[in-house]
């Protein structure tokens, strides 16, 4: 199966991914690729691959992605073939993505994937993780904007929605939907 971690910037999508990767080191971590440059502590090859627009766009000609979008002035992608290949070794995936990722990787895989939509405890909650990881103002009010946008297409495609108020409870529930998708 693929599992897709999805929501608005500053809901914990990365806190929770990271608990899953050490607590279920049987799932295979997808490794996004990126046009941006990495923020303080985002490591090449961990967190995402950080590409040039022309490496990338390179990629989307020979279509070697999953998924892309632009997002935020920059490319993101999920490439095809390691996924692909993941799965045919018998490996549940585990992807982090936004809405439009999720909804394309629902279309690609259908019963065979799962996503949950993580949200912030409030706009005010958000805001306040955004700038602790170190978004700029602007960047802070743009996905304050999209946020509200993100979780209605989120609510519109059936994703189950995760409140993020306890980072404990919601790792238990996505272990819960694994652990259930496991069971032959």
């Amino acid at each position: 199966m693929v599992l897709v971690v999805s929501g608005v910037g500053g809901a914990g999508k990365g806190t929770l991914v990271e608990r899953l990767r050490t607590a279920r080191p049987d799932l295979w971590w997808s490794v996004s690729w990126a046009t941006r440059a990495p923020r303080p502590g985002e490591v090449e090859g961990i967190h995402y691959h950080f590409v040039t627009r022309a490496e990338f766009e390179a990629e989307i000609e020979r279509d070697g992605f999953l998924e892309w979008f632009e997002v935020y002035g920059h490319l993101k992608g999920t490439p095809k073939a390691p996924i692909l290949a993941a799965i045919e070794a018998g490996r549940d995936v585990l992807l982090e993505l936004d809405v439009a990722g999720a909804t394309a990787v629902m279309s690609s895989f259908g019963d065979d994937a799962e996503v949950v939509f993580v949200v912030a405890p409030s706009e005010a909650d958000q805001e306040r993780r955004l700038r602790e990881r170190g978004d700029s103002d602007d960047d802070i009010d743009r996905r304050l904007a999209v946020a509200r946008e993100e979780h209605a297409k989120a609510i519109a495609a059936g994703f189950p929605i995760l409140v993020n108020d306890e980072v404990d409870r919601v790792f238990d529930q996505v272990v819960a939907i694994l652990d259930r998708r496991s069971v032959p």
